[in-house]
């Protein structure tokens, strides 16, 4: 979705990414890596026992993931500027499918080469649930550095 510079977008612009599967391997990495071992995570005995009724994947692995669905041009993209409003509204399991639906909702110039781009995050699974929202801010170059 990042592949052109800011003052090329308009607010109501909306993009839709690729499908991704969550594996046991995502989950079990994320763990290693963040130090998470939380037991909803990768407890079985313990997942079976909650709400859920089995293990869920990380909510920061699935944002995390769901970056990686977005097209970040280099040269365009100056800086990741933050997350408002950030909420995990459903859980995802290790099977689910996600993939990111991402609408323009705000635009203001910030330096006289630069803009921040404000989009809808939304993190939908394959049975249309959202099970993440929020308000991603990306610092776009106006022109390509690449």
């Amino acid at each position: 979705m990042f592949y052109k510079p800011y003052g090329d977008y308009q607010v109501g612009e909306t993009w839709t990414s690729f499908g991704r599967t969550i594996t046991e391997t995502d989950v079990v990495s994320f763990a290693g890596l963040s130090g998470d071992f939380f037991s909803l995570h990768i407890d079985d005995e313990y997942a079976r026992t909650t709400q859920f009724g089995r293990r869920i994947a990380h909510g920061m692995l699935i944002l995390s993931i769901s970056t990686g669905l977005l097209h970040f041009e280099p040269g365009i993209i100056a800086a990741f500027y933050g997350i408002d409003h950030l909420r995990f509204t459903g859980p995802t399991f290790i099977g689910d499918t996600v993939h990111v639906k991402a609408t323009i909702t705000d635009l203001q110039d910030r330096r006289e080469n630069q803009g921040v781009v404000t989009i809808l995050h939304e993190i939908i699974k394959q049975t249309g649930e959202i099970v993440i929202t929020g308000n991603l801010k990306l610092l776009l170059n106006r022109v390509n550095y690449a």
